[in-house]
């Protein structure tokens, strides 16, 4: 099958679809916008002339290409356009009824060669396929918004389409500059099937109010690097749209996590769609506008909750790479610092490292030699937790075990003066059994930092039932202090960088389990596609295999959903030794150094 798909037909013309007709033009070929909308039309023209114009702007093409691009875009308002397509893309709603209208009047119109691509990123291909008259001609062609962006394009195989004319595709999609990945026809693909799942349980946790919009957004970009939040995202996508995917990918995998979280059908069935309608999740400033205004559910500005306890002076628990960083966070800040571990030499040991990280930021300078030296003046090493006497706020990061952390409150309850704040830095344990380890649990709060301390923003404070007011106010304004950015949650398994997090790779494993997909491809879709920073398999040998399935377990034990539970992958990986980049074997094999 020789098709050199030069001339293409783009039929809805909403935002995605102008995207792609821009992508084409500018790729040289022969582009035919199809709307019944003379308003859509002339939107995409519009869009178009202002995006090719800002382009030449910034350098990126020539006047003459402009031109030549524009030349190459025509719009129509009949599905006859296409007649000369060689291939056509249909991007309207995600419709059964709409796409196979659309694939039925189509048959009738082009050649016999012409292939016909969905844009769909919810339905199932292969029953488009089915009913059209040419079904070995029929694939999913799934580019992201914005189109002319986003590298990612998924290029979906039903079980009648013929390979041919996946090629075809998949060469077009190359020479457009991006990057296909082959996929099998499954709702939601690679990329979204992994999306949705996330942002469904971020619905979840808002509606249940277990924390803010803004906790949760800012968790997920702080403490994961992502572009965006989950619920700023869904705004962006369209929360009805949002909702169609997930009931597509529900119907067929009954898991659920992909089950709609009731606030979906809630704000679709009001109107509150997202940006699009001037209010989803949150409030903006029009319909289309991209600008977040303050609504009754905006925090006041500087609102804090009341007065907190006076802190001068900060103990931290642990000789590890966390403690080390966490002290060094707190010395920059200009606490003064005791740095306590099991013996004196693994003290010194800690402090050492905190001199060679100041020293590499010397060298890079980000600080100077003076700042280095007042600060390293600030920690005192001691090789028990007596130091901590006098201390207005201690905080261990010691082993992730319950008993180890419980006997440790029960020794600082001893040591620390009456008043002083107790926190712990667990990412999965419930923070109230260590509270009750010590005879004052109101003093004890979680400060969840992540790693590496010095450069992560995040703080999760996470209070339990018994959590004085005043203690939560003094960590709030300790955070401030030393510059990281605190995000309120409650005591759960997760709290909520992880409790979203590992159910995503969870899902990431099981995908290459049931074979649908390859480490590389699903690793390339999340990073190309969602603007990860990192792939699934990737952070997954970073974090280490160990540390994820412990995480695993924790959140199926405490929700009790069977979706949760680890995959046998990431457990036999696990039991094999096979951890990650420090034992230099995981889902990908590392270099000994």
């Amino acid at each position: 099958m020789d098709t050199p798909l030069s001339t293409i037909a783009v039929v809805g013309l909403g935002t995605m679809g102008t995207g792609i007709a821009e992508v084409l033009a500018l790729a040289g070929r022969e582009v035919i916008g199809i709307d019944i909308s003379e308003a859509a039309a002339l939107g995409a023209v519009a869009s178009l002339e202002a995006s090719t114009a800002r382009a030449v702007g910034r350098g990126r093409i020539t006047e003459e290409e402009r031109a030549a691009a524009l030349a190459r875009f025509r719009t129509a308002d009949t599905l006859q356009a296409a007649a000369d397509a060689e291939l056509v893309i249909e991007v309207v709603p995600e419709s059964y009824e709409v796409k196979q209208q659309v694939f039925r009047e189509l048959d009738a119109v082009v050649s016999p060669t012409a292939i016909l691509a969905t844009g769909t990123n919810a339905l199932s291909v292969t029953r488009l396929a089915a009913e059209s008259q040419r079904p070995e001609r029929v694939l999913g062609l799934h580019f992201f918004n914005p189109a002319p962006a986003m590298k990612l394009v998924e290029v979906v195989s039903s079980v009648l389409t013929a390979p041919p004319a996946v090629e075809a595709v998949t060469a077009l999609a190359r020479e457009l500059g991006k990057e296909p990945v082959a996929v099998g026809d499954r709702p939601g693909f690679v990329a979204d099937g992994l999306l949705f799942g996330y942002l469904n349980q971020a619905a979840a946790m808002y509606e249940a109010n277990y924390a803010s919009r803004e906790d949760i957004d800012a968790a997920m970009k702080l403490g994961c690097g992502l572009p965006m939040g989950p619920l700023a995202l869904l705004d962006l996508i369209g929360i009805d749209t949002a909702r169609t995917v997930l009931e597509a990918m529900y119907a067929e995998s009954h898991d659920r996590l992909h089950a709609p979280a009731p606030v979906l059908g809630q704000l679709s069935s009001a109107g509150l769609t997202g940006r699009k309608a001037g209010r989803g999740f949150y409030t903006y400033d029009a319909p289309g506008g991209q600008d977040v205004v303050p609504d009754a559910l905006t925090p006041a500005a500087g609102a804090e909750a009341g007065a907190g306890r006076a802190v001068a002076s900060v103990g931290v628990a642990g000789s590890g790479t966390m403690a080390s960083g966490i002290a060094e966070v707190f010395a920059k800040a200009g606490y003064r610092v005791v740095l306590a571990a099991r013996t004196q030499e693994k003290a010194d040991l800690a402090k050492g490292r905190i001199a060679k990280s100041l020293e590499r930021s010397v060298s890079k300078g980000r600080l100077s030699a003076e700042a280095r030296d007042e600060t390293l003046a600030r920690i005192t090493a001691a090789g028990s937790l007596d130091a901590f006497a006098e201390v207005d706020l201690a905080v261990e990061a010691v082993a992730e075990d319950l008993e180890i952390k419980q006997q440790l409150f029960a020794a600082l309850d001893k040591v620390c003066r009456p008043g002083a704040v107790l926190a712990t830095t667990t990412s999965s344990l419930p923070v109230v059994a260590i509270a009750r380890a010590t005879a004052r649990p109101e003093d004890v709060i979680g400060m969840h930092f992540f790693n590496p301390a010095p450069a992560m923003k995040l703080v999760e404070v996470v209070r339990t039932v018994l959590t004085a007011d005043d203690v939560h106010a003094t960590v709030r304004a300790v955070c401030a202090k030393i510059r990281k950015h605190p995000v309120d949650c409650g005591d759960r398994a997760g709290f909520i960088v992880n409790a979203l997090l590992f159910p995503y790779l969870n899902n990431a494993i099981k995908m290459v389990e049931q074979h649908y997909a390859s480490l590389d491809d699903i690793d390339a879709a999340m990073k190309l596609g969602g603007g990860y920073p990192m792939g699934p398999f990737e952070l997954l040998d970073v974090v280490g295999l160990d540390v994820s399935l412990a995480i695993e377990k924790v959140l199926h034990k405490e929700f009790r959903d069977p979706g949760l539970a680890p995959a046998p992958l990431l457990e036999h990986l696990v039991a094999a030794g096979c951890l990650g980049r420090k034992t230099g074997r995981g889902f990908r094999e590392y270099a000994r150094r």
